[in-house]
């Protein structure tokens, strides 16, 4: 079967329709790169044909290159693999111009006019196939996206998305689209430019064909393809366009903090191509985005961001001889922050959801949190009235534990202490039967021991949902000695329900992520202990890609919880506790009242309604800052190392049964350095022998807390990767 199909109407325009088999969404492959070739050749030899109407045949028109070319072009290492890359994309290319150029074969020959139908979503090589096009018409749809994402997986366009869409738009205009990947609505991507014209979904072609049949000689000639062309925004060496060059290279720099080669390489691209001909600067293109293939950095954001979150969104370590379960009712115990937003994201999902409280004021008042959070999107044109009456409508409030029998699932959301959750359990025990699935949403407790409060431990799980619950994608349903594969299923089945990434972890004091998280915001308040400067390692932070510093997430989270947690873990540990400068740092800001951003003030200074204005200044002043600073990229080592051996050890430990588990859940849910794919995947690129290296010499400066982990001195041995097996 082919994936795209030729016809000719009585005017004698030619529609090419894509329609790839098998598949709910277009991809580009080299084989349909071939198949679009010879039917635009064909329509272009064709005395009959008038122009030409590339469309789809599916709802939308083009979800991007096939993930699988990508991949294969990405494992091609080396300088042939780049060569390889170079000609490949040169193909690519050459079939574009050609579209671009009309068919002319000489200045002197008529060209064909050729239009881009965009009836839906078109996305990265289907937008660059209809900037090759002379006119560009969308459907209006709300639900459509037009743009070029491929720099949210460390690539950029490489089929001329960078050439043509900074002639079309300039430099400025161009750099929300090309360099944060905005894909707009059509009606925003009218008015910026990115599509010529918007058209009634079922108008879309025959407004396409009376573009055609309408247009005159010029409208085949490409603006850059003109004599006299100018950029808009001006050239680079202008006064103008060096003004903007500037300011957009400072600008990128500072969003990035040069940890996204992609950035730095379509920048080169660009401003490289904007002083040559445009056949040359399509080479240009080619030549950097050839080099990005073989950089490690993309293919493991790809295999992480893309690849492994499928995979375990449809269900790759979910019990597989348990029946899935339709969860249509559930219960929530505790309307705070985290009981009222796992309520929002189960009403969205079309889930009847019961709210209980303690009374009914403090339930009413978590079903108000749910309708502000819903307020806030309807302003940003988000969701309409309507909507948030039909998902207000599915939350019902009340107190006490009646009616609850009738649920599927119960997540309990109290507060994080051992002795209300388990009067919760007791109580709720007493009021549902034993088909009912309770879950915690606990961030640091044991499942085996909350277990104990429960009538049914088999039907018994954690789920750790992370704050704010309705825009973190992560969640991690977590095992107890007892919990049963079906808990499990239920809590999995609830996640996929919700749209959030499950992840599985067997039982442990702070599970997988926290177990990460906790050192890393250690480490930071040790650094401060020692004298450094605390500037110094936020900086640093953002530098490895942290989207905060670890003091500015101590803030957030409260130092007041912090020093809770601290104090669990002292208690439990009893004389084995030992205490550092963290623990120096961090209860003496608790007794200087600074307990974070809630209570207006913490490591940074809060202004009017708690908005951070900058760091403390009398933090350097009550922790005094050592004479001579350590270089960044040190802090930076340790700031990265000390999260990625809490992960190697959560999997030597068996907390973590799966790296893909690891590395989505590292960036997915506390933002690890997302550039890196995640902590194993970052082991991989860079080897597992260099890292350990790292890890002896930090351990050496630094403590024991920096020791290679025995599985990872396993594997720098026998020279394998952590990904080897998938």
């Amino acid at each position: 079967m082919r994936d795209f199909s030729y016809s000719v109407d009585g005017d004698g325009i030619a529609t090419i329709a894509w329609n790839v088999p098998g598949r709910s969404m277009n991809v580009m492959s080299w084989a349909g790169f071939a198949e679009i070739d010879a039917l635009v050749r064909k329509g272009f030899a064709d005395d009959a044909v008038r122009g030409i109407v590339i469309t789809s045949a599916k709802e939308h028109f083009a979800g991007g290159m096939d993930l699988k070319i990508l991949a294969r072009m990405m494992a091609a290492s080396d300088r042939a693999g780049r060569a390889k890359s170079f000609k490949e994309m040169s193909g690519v290319h050459g079939i574009l111009r050609r579209i671009e150029l009309a068919g002319r074969k000489g200045k002197d020959d008529v060209g064909k006019p050729v239009v881009a139908a965009l009836n839906g979503t078109t996305m990265g090589i289907g937008y660059e196939l209809a900037l090759a096009c002379h006119h560009i018409v969308c459907a209006d749809r709300k639900d459509a996206q037009i743009g070029l994402p491929e720099i949210k997986v460390g690539l950029f366009p490489g089929a001329g998305g960078t050439v043509r869409l900074v002639r079309r738009l300039g430099l400025e205009a161009a750099i929300p689209f090309l360099f944060k990947g905005i894909t707009p609505a059509p009606r925003k991507a009218l008015a910026a430019g990115l599509v010529d014209q918007l058209a009634e979904p079922e108008k879309l072609v025959a407004a396409a064909k009376e573009w055609i049949l309408n247009a005159d000689e010029g409208a085949t000639f490409k603006p850059w393809d003109q004599a006299g062309f100018r950029l808009p925004g001006g050239e680079p060496y202008s006064r103008k366009g060096f003004q903007t060059f500037a300011g957009a290279i400072a600008a990128i720099n500072g969003a990035t903090q040069g940890v996204y080669p992609a950035a730095r390489a379509m920048m080169s691209a660009i401003y490289e191509g904007l002083q040559v001909p445009f056949e040359a600067a399509i080479r240009i293109e080619t030549r950097w985005f050839a080099g990005m293939m073989t950089n490690p950095s993309p293919s493991s954001m790809i295999r992480t961001n893309f690849v492994h979150r499928l995979e375990l969104r449809r269900g790759a370590r979910r019990p597989r001889k348990v029946p899935a379960t339709e969860i249509d009712r559930m219960g929530v115990i505790g309307a705070g922050m985290m009981g009222s937003g796992i309520a929002l994201v189960a009403a969205q999902a079309g889930i009847e959801v019961e709210l209980r409280d303690q009374t009914l004021e403090l339930a009413r008042k978590g079903r108000q949190a749910i309708e502000e959070i819903l307020d806030s999107e309807i302003s940003r044109n988000k969701l309409t009235p309507g909507k948030k009456g039909e998902i207000l409508s599915r939350v019902s409030c009340g107190s006490g534990y009646a009616g609850l029998d009738s649920c599927t699932l119960v997540v309990e959301a109290v507060t994080e202490h051992p002795g209300l959750k388990a009067e919760v359990f007791k109580q709720l025990g007493e009021c549902v039967g034993d088909d009912v699935v309770i879950a915690s949403n606990t961030s640091s407790l044991e499942i085996s021991s909350l277990a104990k409060s429960v009538p049914c431990p088999d039907r018994f799980v954690g789920t750790h949902f992370f704050s704010p619950v309705h825009r973190m994608a992560l969640v991690e349903i977590v095992r107890g000695s007892s919990t049963s594969d079906q808990a499990i299923a239920v809590a999995f089945d609830f996640a996929q329900r919700i749209r959030k990434i499950p992840i599985i972890v067997n039982d442990c004091r702070y599970f997988y992520a926290n177990r990460c998280i906790v050192p890393y915001l250690r480490e930071g308040m040790r650094m401060i202990g020692e004298g450094v400067s605390p500037a110094l390692i936020e900086n640093s932070a953002r530098q490895i890609g942290m989207p905060v510093g670890p003091l500015q997430l101590l803030d957030e989270v409260s130092i007041e919880l912090a020093v809770h947690l601290a104090n669990v873990t002292r208690k439990l540990q009893g004389e084995g506790y030992v205490a550092d400068d963290a623990d120096k740092v961090l209860f003496r800001m608790y007794e200087l009242g600074r307990l974070g951003a809630k209570s207006g003030a913490g490591f940074y200074e809060y202004g009017d309604r708690n908005v951070r204005t900058g760091i403390w200044p009398g933090l350097g002043k009550e922790f005094k800052l050592r004479e001579g600073q350590p270089p960044p990229q040190q802090v930076r080592d340790r700031l990265l190392l000390i999260q990625v051996v809490a992960a190697v050890k959560a999997f030597e430990d068996g907390i973590l049964e799966d790296v893909r588990e690891g590395d989505v859940a590292a960036v997915f849910g506390w933002g690890f350095a997302p550039w890196s794919g995640g902590p194993f995947q970052w082991i991989d690129g860079k080897g597992a022998a260099e890292v350990c290296k790292l890890c002896d010499r930090l351990s050496a400066e630094h403590g024991d807390s920096y020791s290679s982990p025995k599985l990872l001195a396993d594997y720098a041995e026998s020279g394998r990767r952590f990904h080897d097996k998938l």
